[in-house]
């Protein structure tokens, strides 16, 4: 009784920590059909990383929801290909490469 009771609470737990993933975050689709509501301000997002970049001082990455929608991120770290994330960082545009998020370093 106490293994089974072990493993349900085990079973919860992970199920209550993967439902979690995302909650309290910035839609992607908000930033990319509202950009100018977020400019400036800080966000949190949450996706899979895709399209890493590292040219010299230049580095970052694609971040993709589950819908499909992309946002794309300036950090100097960048995370493995397929990695699920949560970022928090500033959503800036720029001349060169419009709205982008710029996590710090």
């Amino acid at each position: 009784m106490f293994k089974l009771k072990k493993l349900f609470a085990i079973v919860l737990v992970s199920v209550l920590l993967l439902g979690c993933a995302g909650i309290g975050t910035t839609p992607l689709k908000d930033l990319n059909d509202n950009p100018k509501e977020f400019a400036g301000k800080e966000v949190t997002v949450h996706g899979t990383v895709t399209n890493t970049i590292k040219i010299g001082q230049l580095s970052g990455y694609t971040l993709i929801d589950e819908e499909g929608h992309g946002i794309r991120v300036s950090s100097a770290s960048l995370p493995a290909e397929g990695k699920e994330i949560t970022i928090t960082g500033m959503f800036v545009q720029d001349s060169l490469f419009g709205y982008y998020i710029q996590v710090p370093d």
